[in-house]
């Protein structure tokens, strides 16, 4: 009697576990399919609104240009991040978002450029607390913009300890000039499903800008390229961005290309790895097309780790991830690394300073 009693108590705590495995699994597969049938899948080539500007471009005009990684405004001196070695995935309330978001403004402000190209920019993800700050970076430069989507996902499911959720964010280029047309050009994407599905969908965003007098452009060309692949993504997506380079260019066109390129650039400062494990760019080759040039300060850092916050480390892990590369029909008066000591982002700002020949 004593065993039978033992053997259905046995079948019974067996069920138990059985059922609950499968509602773990049918949960899992419930999740996949959900983010399956939500994946965003943006087209090869699409149009988007270009900033309604008003100011005319003429050749001889000095022109100054700002590249900035704002980092989601969420990656500030206070911020580690799960990817770079660090725990967490976000500021622990909106109230640091938001004075991230107004130091940005400040320094943005204060570099009166005539065209800024901005990456990480949020409008409605949970790690910076569904602010559009694509909207706010407009109001505080009083410009508009041009936005292209290169990361939306409706949740992504990790790390698991602190789930990123939903996340909706891109580039932005802001400009008083008159664009003519903008368009997102979707970059290769390295990775297969299921990581695809909640993984960014890296992209160009590219304005044109026309030129009085001239059957010419400007294009400008904002970027952000792959980070945490293990080499191939970068080595297509610079691939593809260097022949849209020298077609643009065979046309005549002026051509900058400006933003986070997650590589260094040929013969700049290396900063060498401060402790095994951590996360190293690769380096640009040295092969872009004809009638090119890098253009980098590296007299300062770029960027830095996200292991460990900022503020209070003796020893940050730092790179240069972050510049322009000039087409030779523009003239480079000066490139700039901004000082901000990394206190509302994890990257500092790049100014450039140009004229058309």
């Amino acid at each position: 009697m004593e065993k039978t009693k033992k053997k259905r108590g046995f079948v019974k705590a067996l069920r138990g576990v059985l059922i609950g495995v499968a509602a773990v699994i049918l949960i899992l597969v419930l999740a996949f399919l959900a983010l399956t049938l939500t994946e965003y899948k943006p087209k090869d080539v699409e149009k988007m609104d270009p900033p309604v500007g008003t100011d005319s471009l003429a050749l001889g005009r000095e022109l100054t240009i700002v590249s900035f990684n704002t980092g989601y405004a969420a990656l500030g001196e206070n911020a580690d991040f799960f990817m770079d070695g660090g725990k967490t995935t976000m500021p622990e309330n909106k109230e640091e978002v938001e004075t991230n978001i107004a130091g940005i403004s400040k320094t943005l402000q204060s570099l009166g450029a005539d065209i800024y190209m901005l990456q990480e920019v949020d409008t409605d993800s949970k790690r910076s607390f569904h602010i559009n700050e694509a909207e706010a970076y407009s109001k505080a430069l009083d410009l508009p913009n041009s936005y292209a989507l290169n990361y939306s996902s409706a949740f992504v499911p990790f790390p698991v300890s602190s789930m990123m959720g939903k996340v909706n964010s891109g580039l932005a280029t802001y400009t008083g000039l008159a664009v003519s047309d903008a368009e997102r050009i979707q970059l290769p994407i390295p990775f297969s499903w299921p990581v695809r599905c909640f993984n960014l969908k890296r992209c160009l965003l590219i304005d044109r800008i026309p030129i009085d007098g001239s059957d010419k452009e400007l294009v400008i060309i904002n970027l952000h390229l792959e980070a945490y692949d293990s080499g191939e993504g970068k080595i297509a997506q610079t691939k593809m961005l260097y022949d849209l380079l020298s077609a643009e260019y065979e046309k005549g066109n002026y051509v900058i290309a400006g933003g986070d390129f997650n590589q260094t650039f040929p013969g700049a400062y290396y900063y060498e790895p401060l402790k095994e494990g951590n996360w190293m760019p690769g380096t640009l080759e040295n092969d872009l097309p004809e009638g090119f040039k890098f253009v980098f300060d590296d007299s300062k850092p770029t960027c830095r780790l996200l292991d460990v916050p900022y503020k209070g480390n003796p020893a940050p892990q730092y790179y240069i991830i972050d510049g322009f590369i000039v087409s030779e029909n523009v003239s480079v008066s000066s490139v700039e690394v901004v000082s901000t000591d990394f206190v509302n982002s994890d990257h500092q700002p790049v100014k450039l300073v140009i004229t058309l020949n």
